[in-house]
């Protein structure tokens, strides 16, 4: 099979390079005015690496904010040069915009979510409604799906070496055989379970893969019902 036929997910239509860093600095419950750059930049790369090992189409904006953060973790690590110090002006660190733009952009989504959720209310909306304990559905963005994957590969008996490449068909397949599972579940299924057969790397990319176009056509959310629990699959 030539690379012309392998299938790859477009991560535009999920998130972006500053949803990747307000993930790890949740994920790390840093203090967004003071990121540990060298930190957040090695976890920035590695997460990179395991979106090219799930075959997800890096975009070209992923690399410049690479670039972007190597940049900044070897200005910090320049030393100031004697006299220097006294001359630059307060606040003034090499983080700063990088800090603003994460702000801003947090703001633009904290806005896009209320108003999604008020034009949700105007229409006629039915929700099943759960008993756990008071438990908050909490939904999952693609970050915490990798980070979830990256456990399942880690049992793959495949050394993570190479590329796979995978053809459209199986991957539809995939996605009839993860529906077929939910409608014999009643509609639900943990997230372990897609792994119960079959944990070589093939089948975990191949799974992957499905899920998230399950995700993006609608069919299916996944969620957890409080942080570190249990992730479920539901069927819409």
């Amino acid at each position: 099979m030539d690379e012309a036929t392998a299938y790859k997910v477009k991560l535009d239509a999920f998130e972006g390079p500053l949803d990747l860093l307000l993930y790890l600095i949740r994920k790390n419950e840093i203090d967004i005015y003071d990121i540990p750059i060298a930190e957040i930049t090695q976890q920035y790369l590695d997460m990179l690496d395991l979106m090219r090992t799930l075959n997800l189409d890096v975009a070209g904006e992923y690399l410049v904010m690479a670039a972007t953060l190597t940049h900044i973790k070897s200005r910090m690590l320049l030393p100031t040069p004697p006299g220097e110090g006294d001359d630059e002006e307060e606040g003034e660190d090499p983080r700063q915009d990088l800090v603003n733009r994460l702000l801003e952009f947090e703001g633009f989504k904290r806005a896009a979510r209320l108003l999604e959720e008020r034009d949700l209310l105007e229409r006629d909306v039915f929700t099943r409604q759960f008993v756990d304990d008071g438990d908050e559905e909490l939904e999952l963005s693609l970050f915490d799906l990798m980070e979830a994957m990256r456990q399942v590969l880690r049992k793959s008996s495949q050394e993570l070496t190479h590329e796979i490449t995978l053809e459209r068909a199986s991957i539809e397949e995939r996605i009839t055989e993860i529906l077929d599972r939910l409608s014999e579940d009643e509609g639900e299924l943990d997230f372990m379970g897609l792994f119960e057969e079959n944990t070589t790397k093939d089948f975990v990319i191949l799974t992957f893969l499905a899920l998230l176009e399950l995700i993006r056509m609608r069919l299916v959310r996944v969620y957890q019902r409080r942080t570190f629990h249990v992730i479920t699959i539901r069927k819409v």
